[in-house]
């Protein structure tokens, strides 16, 4: 940098010469202040903690990628075994074991129906006993390729979460069902 006057660049030197005065007794010190700091250091820690120091500050950029990935790994897997045991489906009851099960969950609904080609399209109600908003049937019904739906309150509800496929037939859906091992 090429100053025009001699006076600039003395009062930069002047700046520059304070700065360091005022940050100076900083400095003072120093050496006795960082030796008292060693010395008394407990340098026997237990092993577990030099362990885990190591593994919160590790010192390369692969090993932290190895360390978030491991985590990652760590808390998938977790999250499977948590998920595995602690949202398993319940056994259907005995009762269900003795038919084809039609369940739709339909909280706040008044009336559930189904319909399908067994009943000829006429309306057959579901129950919901306790009720939690599961509305249920079982049926009967001999092997074979079954297309349903279901009523709720009246309207038409023709996608079956249950459902092995699904049609549309005249611009509604309806819900298929396979019932047995032959008929697929």
């Amino acid at each position: 940098m090429r100053f025009e006057n001699w006076r600039d660049e003395d009062l930069i030197r002047q700046a520059i010469a304070e700065e360091i005065a005022a940050v100076e007794y900083r400095l003072e010190g120093l050496e006795k202040r960082v030796i008292k700091a060693l010395a008394t250091r407990d340098p026997a820690r237990p092993w577990w903690r030099r362990w885990l120091r190591s593994l919160t500050a590790p010192r390369s950029p692969a090993l932290k990628f190895a360390y978030a990935l491991a985590g990652a790994l760590l808390f998938l897997g977790l999250g499977l075994l948590i998920g595995r045991f602690a949202f398993a489906p319940e056994p259907l009851p005995a009762l269900a074991q003795e038919g084809t099960v039609f369940a739709l969950a339909a909280p706040g609904a008044h009336k559930v129906e189904v319909v399908g080609d067994f009943s000829a399209w006429k309306p057959i109600p579901l129950a919901d006993p306790d009720g939690d908003g599961v509305w249920t049937l079982i049926l009967k019904l001999p092997p074979g390729r079954y297309e349903y739906a279901f009523l709720v309150d009246g309207r038409w509800v023709g996608q079956d979460p249950n459902a092995d496929e699904y049609v549309r037939t005249m611009g509604d859906y309806t819900s298929v069902r396979y019932i047995g091992e032959d008929s697929t």
